[in-house]
């Protein structure tokens, strides 16, 4: 079923002859990154990473550590979102307006250099969470051949092993907008503070987790299996003292654990149906 769909992926790819890949140095685009080199080879593809407010440093060097190691052509556009009112006031499809920008900012970028195609990401997975960003995908024109040959994640993650891509088992990463409750305004202040504060847990060896800002409380998302580490005192305090630091005066932890989209459970599903149209 696998090798199915990774023909169905090589033949689309194929199809194109030469294009840009959208890229964020995750395990989705890096995945299709290599598949277009492998189909196209070097010389036909471009991949352009697009370094705004919502990219974190790290995420940013790893797209670069990335290319380097496969020695891809690798072109980074700098710009800037946070002046759309529809981005900075944080509604709920926030992520439309954002990925518009982006995309539009990458075929730009593509089409001045002679790539007249461009592909990004997504995966079958996507569709079944609550991403307003996909309808600007849709609209704007680019391809989305991971999910047009049915890949889900985890298929993305087998296949991303046996090419031994050091991305396989990247934890899932997301813009740090999604730190941020919808309806409240996102500044650069409240984005470098999560990630600040994202960046002492990954120091600690925490790998999949997120960092949620609620005002001056920061509610910390860990595996489940992970919650215990901080019921030891010292490391308690720890972590409470670094963040406080930053700025917050709360340090809590959710007792769920870390899940996808966890802001989207304030929101009930007619709202996210009308957030999907609007």
């Amino acid at each position: 079923m696998l090798e199915q769909k990774i023909d169905r992926l090589k033949d689309e790819i194929q199809a194109l002859k030469r294009l840009a890949v959208a890229f964020s140095g995750g395990t989705d685009s890096a995945f299709l990154l290599r598949m277009c080199t492998d189909t196209l080879g070097k010389n036909n593809v471009l991949a352009i990473t697009a370094d705004f407010e919502g990219l974190s440093k790290k995420d940013l060097e790893e797209s670069r550590r990335f290319t380097k190691e496969l020695g891809l052509q690798h072109k980074i556009v700098k710009l800037t979102v946070l002046d759309i009112p529809d981005v900075a006031n944080n509604p709920p499809n926030r992520c439309y307006y954002c990925k518009k920008k982006l995309l539009s900012v990458i075929i730009s970028a593509a089409s001045s250099r002679g790539y007249d195609n461009v592909v990004e990401g997504s995966n079958i997975s996507d569709t079944a969470d609550f991403r307003p960003g996909m309808k600007a995908i849709e609209e704007i024109g680019i391809k989305s051949p991971l999910k047009s040959a049915g890949l889900t994640k985890e298929e993305i993650r087998e296949a991303s092993k046996k090419l031994k891509l050091s991305t396989w088992n990247k934890p899932s990463a997301a813009c740090l907008f999604s730190r941020i409750p919808y309806g409240e305004k996102i500044t650069l202040e409240k984005i470098k503070r999560v990630s600040d504060a994202e960046e002492i847990l990954s120091a600690e060896g925490f790998g999949q987790f997120r960092v949620r800002s609620h005002g001056d409380l920061a509610r910390i998302e860990v595996l489940p299996e992970e919650i215990n580490k901080f019921l030891e005192r010292n490391f308690r305090d720890k972590i409470t003292h670094e963040f406080r630091r930053l700025g917050f005066k709360y340090v809590t932890i959710d007792l769920d654990g870390y899940r996808i989209g966890s802001m989207n459970d304030e929101l009930k599903e007619e709202d996210k149906l009308f957030w999907k149209k609007n």
